[in-house]
């Protein structure tokens, strides 16, 4: 009986979002409508489509990972990384951002570096946004998995059809509604989680003390350097995230836009903080289960039936709409940045409305072959965080704090920074067992001020530099 009513109601959210997307299918006009909402966005739906975009696999199951391996001491340092970015973003991105208002990041950076620079980037945010959606795709197996008895295989195959069929449908309308109550249905399940693990284990001096001891330290076993490997690829993507930067455009003004981000940095704060919680509960209440699987294994087999259906309905919105999110936005790349700049053929809006739609089947698919190469949901996380905010983040910023830098540097600090991600992982199997930004995001540094510095900028008639 508990697993039917929890599988009911997943079920019904799944309809409830599918009923969205369809509505919302009703509404596209254009690609403007598709990829921008038409720039229609206020302030409360912005500021819910923002956070429950961000809020996805990475953590209900990576954060949860890292806090049931670890402890909930260095969680707070690994959870560091997106609250710091959030701040940057009100500070000096937010605003400008919405002032551009361009689809997609390789179009901004072409505002300021040129056409050559488009293209690598496009095809550095492909491979990253292919690999964040794979790591939504395996979430969504798990939960699948966990309350239908589905093989996980089977179970992934399901989940990728839902998001690729919202994705499909509405576009970014559907999404940021979808987002919007998402948000909503992660607070009260998240909450009433923290509430139910606080009360069981008597409080935070109660969980404290019947963790293990090396779960009690502010480092949880990792050296410095290599807890820095870990906040330093959420802190880079959030910096550069074209999901932002698109949410930015889409809002109704330069001032929504910024404020938005002061209700995204509460609710970031509020689930970062339930996550750790949660899921260092799930260490001592159930050891020795999957770290992935920490938050889902208390909602199915701890938390009171009701509150367990809420959470797994929460979890199952983190990951929709995440990856709705970012395969729509890899789509854009590939049809706008890499396809639009090859071809000379004359694209109408309706053309390229279905040349979006049809990319997007494409690179569902393709996510899903890549999730086969990681053992879990945190490696796949930390991979592609570091494929972005290593080779994007670091000429995306540049684009608006240093007038110096130039398309070749550009070019080779994102060259530089695919090589070194991508051996660093694959070739030479991670040595220390540092992660991959450790390296990449260095060299990528190196190479863009070298390469700047050893190049003639573009005419100020050439480029339109961001204020």
């Amino acid at each position: 009986m508990r697993d039917a009513l929890i599988l009911g109601s997943i079920c019904a959210y799944v309809a409830a979002m599918v009923a969205i997307g369809v509505w919302a299918a009703r509404k596209i006009k254009n690609n403007h409508d598709f990829m921008l909402a038409g720039q229609r966005l206020g302030r409360l739906v912005l500021m819910g489509t923002l956070l429950a975009t961000w809020t996805g696999a990475g953590t209900i199951m990576g954060r949860a990972s890292f806090s049931y391996t670890y402890g909930p001491l260095a969680s707070i340092f690994y959870s560091i990384g997106a609250p710091l970015g959030i701040l940057i973003m009100y500070l000096f991105l937010a605003k400008r951002v919405r002032e551009h208002s361009k689809y997609t990041v390789p179009e901004l950076m072409q505002q300021r570096y040129g056409p050559s620079v488009r293209i690598v980037t496009a095809v550095a945010i492909v491979i990253a946004y292919s690999a964040i959606v794979s790591e939504q795709v395996r979430g969504l197996g798990y939960i699948l998995h966990l309350t239908t008895g589905f093989p996980e295989g089977v179970a992934k195959i399901v989940g990728l059809v839902v998001v690729v069929f919202l994705a499909f449908s509405g576009g970014l309308i559907s999404v940021a509604y979808t987002d919007a109550l998402s948000a909503l249905l992660i607070t009260i399940g998240l909450v009433g989680a923290f509430v139910f693990v606080l009360v069981t284990l008597g409080g935070f001096g109660g969980l404290a003390e019947r963790l293990p001891e090396d779960h009690m330290t502010w480092s949880g076993g990792l050296t410095p350097i290599q807890m820095l490997g870990y906040i330093l690829p959420t802190l880079l993507l959030i910096l550069g995230d074209q999901n932002m930067y698109q949410r930015f455009s889409a809002a109704q003004s330069p001032e929504v836009a910024k404020r938005s981000t002061v209700g995204f940095l509460a609710g970031d704060l509020l689930f970062y903080g339930a996550v750790i919680v949660i899921s260092s509960g799930a260490a001592v209440l159930l050891p020795a289960i999957q770290p992935d699987t920490a938050v889902l294994r208390l909602s199915t087999d701890s938390l009171p039936v009701a509150l367990g259906a809420i959470m797994l309905m929460a979890a199952t919105a983190f990951i929709i709409t995440t990856a709705n999110s970012y395969l729509l936005s890899s789509a854009g790349n590939l049809v706008r940045d890499i396809y639009g700049s090859l071809s000379k053929k004359e694209r109408g809006s309706r053309r390229e409305l279905l040349l979006t739609r049809m990319t997007i089947v494409l690179l569902g698919a393709a996510a899903f072959v890549i999730g086969e190469f990681f053992p879990g949901v945190l490696e796949i996380q930390v991979f592609a965080y570091t494929m972005y905010g290593a080779v994007v983040t670091p000429s995306l910023l540049a684009t608006f704090l240093w007038r110096r830098a130039t398309a070749v540097g550009c070019i080779a600090s994102m060259i530089t920074g695919i090589v070194a991600t991508v051996g660093w992982e694959f070739g030479l199997d991670k040595p220390f067992d540092w992660n991959s930004v450790l390296v990449a995001l260095p060299l990528a540094v190196l190479a863009l001020v070298v390469g700047s510095l050893l190049t003639t900028p573009r005419a100020p008639a050439e480029q339109s530099v961001p204020a």
